[in-house]
């Protein structure tokens, strides 16, 4: 684990991604970063658990990725010594661990994320992360997990987290959000309202601004994560989510190396 240590003038070579834009705006230079080990660093997983979590094929769902995803990292976690918690969230609080070492406790959020039955179907994110800014004041790594649709703003307690911790953003989405087959006007069910409507997936205009909406998510959460210095990662069910991890934390380590 690494933390924020000091900053020091650019050299040649450094990342740009450690370079100190707030004091480097001041006009003394170009400052970067520099970080030193913590010995024991807490690892915090907030996940979303609201229905809209639950698309996808048997087994693959958007909500059972996150919970793979949370399983690995979290047996990677306790074996680096770090402090492990777990926040799932819908519209309230659905389950919380308390942080703590051992491998133990990695197989406690396993089980806690798998007989999870959560009590309501809505989506609050903004609610989320000012629960999550309150129960955790000390630093840490922040992982959280979720889809990101909500009707309801939530950027600036999603700023205000960035600030607070190092926070981790895994996108997760499902291609029948995106790619509707043409099979004329069939019922489509809202997950969180339970609402029927029935759309004419027909209509070449109607599959386009459904994509186009997905990705315009997708696109302003990645610049977002570029303006704040949040690391991003976008998924999709279908996919092996394990290389992206990979490169995502090996981006992690070469971005806090000093020279």
């Amino acid at each position: 684990g690494l933390e924020f240590d000091d900053v020091r003038p650019y050299q040649y070579g450094d990342d740009i991604r450690t370079i100190d834009w707030n004091v480097s705006a001041k006009g003394h230079g170009t400052f970067v970063k520099t970080f030193r080990e913590e010995k024991e660093q807490t690892v915090f997983f907030i996940l979303d658990v609201s229905a809209s979590q639950e698309i996808g094929a048997k087994g693959r769902t958007k909500v059972d990725i996150g919970t793979e995803i949370c399983g690995v990292l979290s047996l990677s976690a306790v074996k680096e010594s770090s402090h492990v918690g777990l926040i799932c969230y819908s519209d309230q609080r659905e389950l919380y661990i308390k942080p703590t070492k051992g491998v133990s406790q990695a197989y406690q959020i396993i089980h806690g994320l798998v007989h999870l039955k959560p009590q309501s179907l809505k989506t609050n994110l903004n609610k989320a992360m000012a629960f999550v800014l309150n129960a955790i004041k000390r630093r840490s790594v922040i992982i959280l997990i979720s889809d990101f649709i909500d009707d309801q703003e939530y950027f600036d307690n999603l700023k205000a987290l960035a600030r607070r911790h190092d926070l981790v953003m895994i996108h997760v989405s499902d291609k029948r959000e995106t790619k509707l087959p043409k099979l004329g006007i069939v019922p489509v069910v809202d997950k969180e309202t339970k609402k029927t409507l029935w759309v004419n997936t027909s209509f070449s205009d109607f599959r386009q601004k459904i994509s186009k909406r997905l990705q315009d998510r997708k696109s302003t959460l990645e610049r977002f994560s570029r303006k704040h210095q949040i690391n991003f990662i976008s998924l999709d069910t279908d996919e092996d989510f394990v290389p992206k991890l990979l490169r995502l934390f090996k981006v992690r380590n070469r971005s806090v190396k000093t020279t």
